[in-house]
């Protein structure tokens, strides 16, 4: 019997270390960060406040740079020095303000592969995914730049700044990107850095916009001592929130008890149904693709919907493809000339999160779940002796028992949980467990079967046989249910929803007081 090779002894990629990632900071923004950490910006300028707590990369453990958490107090100042440069920059003529926004894009692009580099330190993400991240940010702000005009025709900028609270999964593409259009729009804006990550990432972005003129104001601190400052102050003109149900709960009560415009994204369960399907082949392609990121993303799709009849052929399928996917350190390779490896993702966002997973995980197997693939770290891409605790392989589970939270909620994490269905019924209302979503798909060799069944998924956007994604440009994003308050975004409604249109406009939305698609 042959001798199998060696494993391969991998070595960090040269070039590639937090050490070096963080002495191009110090050169490209001397202004923002320092040697011991990054500053807060507000008033115009960079601040050292806060109370620095430590932090560390996702992807071993090793200590990062972690946010300076200002107290409520300071928050409160920002907001208001805020609100004096929204009055300011509100009539700043929209040629001087494309021209700022514009400079702030060539810049982001200059410091593309560093700004990437942070993403995969900072979030864990793997190389090809965090350039992803920061080219859909330039790219999607260059397309409103170029198209702004009309998106603003008899429209005018809100009262006060625009305050962004977002997850920390998607620093540029989401939060950046939302920033950039808001003040492309005429307003000020303010954005906390997520708790869990990205703050260096931001900062450097804030540093390549506020040098341009853009009104930006970053701070960070906990959700709790800076939610009166950041959602309440009678300053703030908007609330953009993304992030879970319970802290988006609480906001939207605030921002309805004080009639504020808001647009906060909130998790839902988005599940796949399947259902009188063949086409088993185009299935196989896509399953390794929703593992993308370790599905830590609002359009992840964590739920499989299967018709019974159909679960020998979909476990055929499904198996042999969830067998292949490659998870690893982003920045590990054999060789230092060889490129960075092409994973479908590395760590879950921090050690916490992936024990809370794998206790969820333990405790459906005990109630009951059945267990039908559990992939093992010693198959994973990683540095000899490396700290691999925030690392959770792909975890598939049959019929999560309905006291668990893999049930009924999204886990933000590669585990896929199968149910089981004989009729059309149950099918409906598995995938609806979650009283809306952004995003479904239904995988169905009939037309008409699916033109009968998608309008009455409780998802935003349904998609066939193909997944469906956030979108970009010209394409509305919301949810339906639980899974979205306010004002949808996308395309012309990003700008429509951070500013005045008529007097009696309704803006597209789940309002308190009405819900409209178009």
């Amino acid at each position: 019997m042959a001798t199998p090779p060696p494993t391969p002894r991998l070595i960090l990629k040269p070039g590639t270390a937090w050490s070096g990632a963080w002495q191009q900071c110090l050169t490209a923004a001397p202004e923002a960060f320092r040697d011991d950490g990054v500053l807060s910006l507000w008033n115009g300028t960079w601040q050292a406040d806060g109370r620095v707590l430590p932090a560390t990369s996702p992807i071993d453990g090793s200590p990062i740079a972690g946010p300076p958490r200002l107290d409520s107090e300071a928050a409160q100042a920002a907001v208001r020095a805020s609100l004096d440069q929204h009055r300011a920059w509100r009539h700043v003529p929209l040629e001087e303000r494309r021209a700022k926004v514009t400079a702030t894009l060539d810049a982001l692009t200059e410091h593309r592969e560093l700004l990437a580099l942070l993403l995969v330190w900072e979030i864990g993400k793997p190389w090809r995914l965090a350039q992803a991240d920061v080219d859909r940010a330039i790219d999607g702000v260059r397309w409103y730049v170029d198209g702004i005009e009309p998106m603003l025709e008899g429209r005018s900028p809100l009262d006060g700044p625009v305050s962004n609270i977002a997850s920390w999964n998607y620093p540029m593409s989401v939060l950046v990107h939302a920033m950039l259009v808001q003040s492309l729009a005429g307003n000020a804006v303010i954005a906390k850095t997520p708790t869990d990550g990205g703050v260096a990432c931001l900062t450097l972005a804030c540093a390549l916009a506020h040098r341009e003129g853009i009104p930006i104001t970053l701070v960070s601190g906990s959700g709790g001592e800076l939610s009166e400052a950041l959602v309440r102050s009678p300053e703030i003109g908007c609330v953009s929130f993304v992030g879970g149900r319970d802290t988006g709960a609480a906001v939207a009560t605030a921002v309805a008890d004080l009639g504020k415009r808001h647009i906060l994204e909130q998790e839902g369960l988005n599940t796949w149904g399947i259902w009188n399907f063949t086409d088993w082949s185009s299935l196989s392609a896509v399953i390794p693709k929703l593992f993308d990121y370790g599905k830590q993303r609002c359009t992840a799709y964590p739920r499989f919907v299967v018709q019974r009849a159909l679960f020998d052929a979909f476990l055929a399928t499904y198996l042999p493809a969830v067998r292949d996917i490659r998870i690893g350190h982003p920045l590990a390779v054999e060789n230092p000339e060889d490129p960075l490896p092409r994973l479908d993702f590395g760590p879950l966002i921090n050690a916490a999160k992936a024990k809370e997973l794998n206790d969820q995980i333990a405790e459906a197997i005990d109630r009951g779940a059945v267990p039908l693939h559990r992939g093992s770290l010693a198959d994973g891409h990683f540095l000899t002796g490396q700290d691999t605790s925030a690392y959770v392989p792909p975890v598939t589970l049959l019929n999560p028992p309905p006291a668990s939270p893999l049930h009924h909620a999204e886990p933000f994490g590669p585990v896929d949980t199968i149910v089981l269905v004989d009729t059309e019924a149950e099918l409906l209302a598995a995938m609806n467990a979650s009283n809306g979503a952004l995003v479904a798909t239904l995988s169905t060799d009939a037309p008409a079967t699916y033109a009968r069944l998608a309008p009455q998924i409780r998802a935003f956007k349904v998609g066939r046989n193909k997944p469906r994604s956030r979108g970009d440009r010209d394409e509305l994003f919301g949810g339906l249910g639980a899974s979205w308050r306010g004002a949808f975004v996308g395309g012309e409604l990003l700008v429509h929803a951070v500013t005045d249109g008529p007097a009696e406009e309704r803006l597209p939305g789940n309002f308190p007081d009405h819900h409209r698609t178009l």
